[in-house]
């Protein structure tokens, strides 16, 4: 008897779903799908905030009794990518997967729904903000709001085009296919996080896609890529929902963002 069919639901036009990581090693290297995307016409050759959002950062503190480190912003929880060697927090009220947990988005005409970008272990904020069954199968699927996780760039040559192209794959993928017109891709700019990783953040969006559906929004897409301990680009998303009244704020994304470190041994136990 063949495994089980792991859990779905719907982001917007795209599948969602939850696999194990043992069997998602292609789905989380954050570049598969490239070729898809290029031939459908894209440019380049991979909330209102809940009460802890506004958390100060002040007196944070690296270190724990037990090795690793607590999260840097009190009051927020640690998301853990061991195996990508990245620990960053996230407010109190965003629902952190397992750490086998892979989100990602495909091609709606793909039947194989082979991966365009992939996310491990990620955070998600009002996982049932829209639910809606709009692809008229007979059973309703739930929309995030909101989600922030992390990615393998294999391939990338540059911490700059690895942010850009996960960024865009994301949009795409969860906001405007078939559609890839509507995308707004902001300048690469430098980044250094509270903790001193460097490395490049790129933020797209899209404006004006068609509406297909009740949960269908424009999206956003910010990404940090950055080398991780060993010298591999890895990076940082958050994705959501773009121009409606409860988006999630960029001061919340930022605030995410800042606390993006390498993983040391520990990390979210002290």
């Amino acid at each position: 008897m063949g495994a089980p069919e792991p859990p779905r639901r719907r982001w917007n036009r795209t599948t969602v779903v939850a696999v194990a990581a043992a069997t998602a090693v292609v789905v989380a290297c954050g570049v598969t799908g490239f070729l898809v995307l290029r031939g459908n016409g894209t440019d380049r050759d991979d909330a209102k905030p809940g009460a802890t959002d506004s958390a100060s950062t002040g007196g944070t503190d690296r270190s724990s009794t037990e090795g690793g480190s607590g999260p840097l912003v009190p009051g927020w929880n640690t998301v853990v990518n061991a195996k990508r060697g990245i620990t960053f927090d996230v407010p109190a009220t965003w629902a952190r997967q397992s750490a086998d947990w892979v989100s990602y988005v495909a091609e709606d005409s793909d039947p194989e729904e082979k991966p365009l970008v992939a996310m491990m272990a990620p955070a998600v904020f009002k996982e049932k903000w829209c639910t809606s069954d709009d692809d008229k199968d007979g059973s309703e699927d739930d929309n995030p709001l909101a989600s922030t996780g992390t990615t393998g760039e294999k391939g990338a040559r540059s911490a700059a085009e690895a942010a850009e192209d996960t960024a865009k794959k994301w949009v795409y993928g969860g906001y405007t296919q078939p559609d890839s017109t509507h995308l707004e891709i902001g300048e690469a700019e430098s980044y250094r996080t509270k903790s001193g990783v460097e490395g490049s953040l790129v933020t797209v969006t899209s404006s004006g896609a068609p509406s297909k559906g009740k949960c269908d929004t424009d999206g956003k897409a910010v990404t940090f890529a950055f080398k991780n301990a060993e010298g591999k680009f890895v990076s940082w998303t958050y994705v959501g929902a773009h121009g409606v009244s409860d988006e999630v704020p960029d001061a919340t994304i930022r605030e995410i963002l800042s606390t993006v470190r390498l993983f040391e041994e520990g990390d979210g136990q002290g």
